[in-house]
């Protein structure tokens, strides 16, 4: 199946993520419907972001995927669905986990069933590395045992779950799309590299993390959005997962001090109780193996880390901090 030309939903198209393959879509040729979170300030998110160009060619519905009447609407005529929408901060999915399962798992049910009654050609669900929990093995292939070590794990595990069974009940042609750790920019300072550069960006010389020793597989997040449109062409990764990851792993604490080399090499790293993690709850380990996704579409992500970081702090450069909170732990 081809892109070019098809009447494409995509949700969440307002977030980091979502953004990017937003573009990526249009460069397609993709007739865009772009689903963004419904506020009061008709704020489209980093949508807003984009050349003007690239906004005019936007179908923007403002919407609440947890309301099944408003992503039936949504779904009408259309051919593909890529459902990226969902709560993903893992510290505020402690204390608030109701709102996680009513986004994350009935969010993704209403996309399912709308997407079923209205007969699309494809839905990619999108999952994430968290699923696997603490590496039992590595590098992490799509069998590894699903581990719920936060709410918001379990809650993606319960809508990967979910995706599953409509395939194997209805015959629903969905693929699992399970990104590792994308960065680059437009990522809020939820995620630790947006964490670590808006502090030094600051003129901070004392920096606030949480866990040094966790080790994380980095996506840049063109390559995952480049992927997501492989996985979405390619008509044999229906009813399957799929990895996207680099195979590669890098510990919080050297890349902190990989990005601290970049901009400020005399800082230096502290460690903020607040920012620690249960210890039960922390995934210290996440290295994926992404053989399926090469095998399935033929792509491998190719951006190299120290290339990526350094885009992205490029772009943190250009565009400035307005609206990153340094001096505030975000959830």
């Amino acid at each position: 199946m081809k892109l070019k030309g098809k009447k494409v939903l995509l949700t969440g198209a307002c977030g980091f993520i979502g953004s990017h393959l937003v573009e990526r879509l249009l460069d397609e040729g993709c007739d865009l419907r772009a689903f963004v979170y419904y506020n009061s300030f008709g704020s489209y998110g980093w949508l807003e972001d984009l050349p003007a160009d690239k906004q005019k060619n936007i179908d923007i519905f403002m919407g609440d995927i947890r309301d099944p009447n408003g992503v039936r609407t949504a779904m009408k005529g259309i051919d593909v669905v890529f459902h990226l929408a969902a709560l993903i901060g893992i510290p505020y999915s402690y204390h608030s986990p109701d709102s996680y399962v009513d986004t994350n798992i009935k969010g993704t049910l209403n996309v399912l069933q709308a997407a079923r009654d209205e007969g699309v050609e494809k839905i990619l669900v999108t999952s994430t590395s968290e699923v696997y929990g603490t590496a039992i093995y590595a590098p992490i292939d799509e069998k590894h045992p699903k581990q719920g070590q936060s709410p918001y794990s379990a809650t993606k595990i319960g809508a990967d779950h979910m995706a599953e069974s409509f395939y194997r009940s209805f015959d629903m042609p969905v693929t699992i799309v399970r990104p590792f750790n994308t960065y680059g920019p437009r990522q809020s300072a939820r995620a630790v590299i947006p964490t670590i550069i808006t502090q030094l960006l600051d003129g901070k010389d004392e920096i606030k993390l949480g866990a040094l020793s966790p080790k994380r597989d980095m996506v840049y997040v063109k390559d995952t959005a480049e992927a997501f449109c492989k996985i979405a062409e390619c008509d044999k990764a229906i009813g399957e997962e799929i990895n996207i990851a680099t195979g590669e792993e890098v510990s919080i604490g050297d890349l902190a001090n990989n990005i601290i080399e970049l901009i400020n090499p005399s800082a230096t790293i502290t460690t903020d109780e607040d920012r620690l993690r249960p210890d039960k709850s922390e995934v210290m380990r996440l290295m994926g193996d992404s053989t399926k996704l090469t095998e399935l579409t033929g792509y491998k992500t190719d951006k190299v880390l120290s290339e990526g970081l350094k885009e992205t702090i490029d772009w943190f450069r250009k565009r400035g901090l307005k609206g990153y909170k340094t001096y505030i732990y975000n959830v």
